[in-house]
């Protein structure tokens, strides 16, 4: 699937101004990367800073998209295909080393762990990091659950 091609505000039930992810930059079924701008007008924007609560959700934001992704035909680049309701079910480790700067562009990646799929939800277990610039800034395991409205 070309990234360039995806408008992840059709995948994620978050919208401005607590939209967490500006862009896909991979994704297939194990793994995910995304980018995110820090702008002045974030609600996390603390004193010049994206805080850790903001970068929590960056965390979660990226790490629902992989478990989502199984819900959607890879052509579908608008996300009409289903809906979705998820959540975090619980963060199993956080350890935040330093907050970016406004202004800044980070990276997230995050890494399926384990899964549980049933005919009606999934949960998963997932790895997740957050870069600025090769340095890493954030770490955390959580788990999500995931299932489709009907």
């Amino acid at each position: 699937m070309n990234c360039q091609d995806i408008d992840i505000t059709k995948f994620l039930p978050h919208r401005k101004p607590f939209l967490m992810v500006d862009h896909v930059l991979s994704i297939d079924d194990e793994h995910v990367s995304t980018a995110f701008t820090i702008k002045d007008e974030c609600i996390f924007n603390d004193k010049g800073f994206f805080n850790e609560a903001g970068m929590t959700e960056n965390a979660a934001q990226t790490c629902s998209s992989i478990v989502g992704k199984s819900y959607f035909d890879d052509e579908d680049k608008n996300g009409l295909g289903t809906k979705l309701i998820g959540f975090i079910s619980a963060i199993k480790s956080l350890k935040i080393l330093s907050c970016p700067k406004v202004g800044s562009t980070i990276k997230t990646h995050a890494k399926i762990i384990s899964k549980l799929e049933t005919e009606h939800y999934k949960m998963c277990s997932i790895q997740c990091s957050i870069t600025l610039a090769q340095e890493e800034l954030l770490s955390c395991e959580m788990n999500l659950f995931i299932r489709e409205l009907n």
